[in-house]
């Protein structure tokens, strides 16, 4: 059960599209003058460093965050001052500008990581944020944020990075599980409340049981805006939970969306000595409930870069649907 780390998977292909996502969805929520509570159910260790011996091992973040940047030929412009000289680094997008998603994104990644920000040297990318510190960022002072992560060490990581923020009781921090916790905090004191349902899938119950989630928190509090990241893979509980989220939405009158990234075939092949290589993860989705009115735009201007950059054969692509 305790298994799954998500420090091997930090900056994937996985990553750029949930926390592209993530990012557009607290930039709208936080706008708004009425406290919003943010629940994270798998909360992960918050932090990590792309240059351990996790993220080197699975060389997933190559494929990934680091893909994302590869591709772009650094531009620099020098802006005199009296004494040196400042520079300011830009990162061309594919073709004209990033998507405003995605610059949101390669932003966030910048505040965490002066020295990119400074040179635009991806070899200098060493820190990347998991969903709580991704939520953490947007956050006012009204705002909560209630995370939970079951995995011994990573809960003590998690626990250790969020202290180092001196936010105080703001955002807490609980060793429960997330898929139980959540209904204690459903409805939320100011009715405005964002849920990220983001497990491992490691073991098949838990598609099974971020559909129950899911669907309990909507009869709890029909309003919430409800995240769920899941794999596309070959088996038939991952390819049943959209489907399901989406009958979930239409029955209780809610909106969604549903964005999938696919950056290559899902097919078995073979090595030169004849032993079975399998693809890893070659594709996932995002599905919201009760979206803001402005996400599907977002994404639209933001997949199709994800797809030129990130795609590995010519299997990538994307999707997005919709419904009210």
């Amino acid at each position: 059960m305790f298994s799954y780390r998500h420090a091997f998977h930090a900056g994937n292909h996985a990553d750029v599209l949930k926390h592209t996502t993530l990012i557009a969805l607290m930039k709208y929520l936080t706008q708004k003058d009425t406290a919003l509570t943010v629940i994270d159910t798998h909360a992960g260790a918050g932090l990590y460093r792309l240059d351990s011996d996790y993220t080197e091992t699975s060389g997933e973040a190559v494929e990934g965050v680091f893909k994302l940047l590869s591709g772009q030929k650094i531009s620099e412009t020098q802006e005199g001052r009296a004494q040196g000289a400042t520079k300011k680094v830009a990162i061309p997008a594919p073709i004209g500008a990033w998507a405003p998603a995605l610059q949101d994104y390669l932003d966030l990644l910048r505040g965490l990581n002066p020295q990119f920000a400074e040179t635009g040297d991806a070899s200098h990318l060493k820190i990347y944020p998991g969903s709580p510190f991704i939520e953490q960022q947007f956050l006012s002072g009204r705002d909560k944020l209630k995370l939970f992560e079951l995995h011994p060490t990573d809960f003590k990581s998690l626990s250790g990075n969020i202290e180092q923020l001196g936010v105080g009781r703001q955002v807490t921090v609980a060793r429960e599980d997330g898929f139980e916790a959540l209904k204690t905090f459903l409805p939320p004191p100011a009715r405005r409340a964002m849920v990220l349902c983001d497990p491992s899938y490691e073991i098949k119950s838990d598609y099974a049981r971020v559909a129950a989630c899911m669907a309990d928190a909507v009869k709890r509090f029909a309003t919430g805006t409800y995240v769920v990241w899941y794999p596309i893979i070959p088996r038939p509980e991952a390819h049943d939970l959209p489907r399901k989220l989406k009958t979930l939405a239409v029955k209780a009158g809610r909106s969604w969306l549903n964005a999938t990234l696919t950056v290559k075939s899902s097919k078995l092949t073979t090595d030169s000595a004849g032993q079975v290589v399998r693809p890893g993860l070659p594709a996932s989705g995002m599905f919201i409930i009760n979206p803001p009115h402005t996400l599907k735009a977002d994404l639209q201007a933001a997949l199709p870069q994800m797809v030129a950059l990130l795609g590995q054969d010519r299997n990538a692509g994307f999707t997005l649907e919709h419904g009210s």
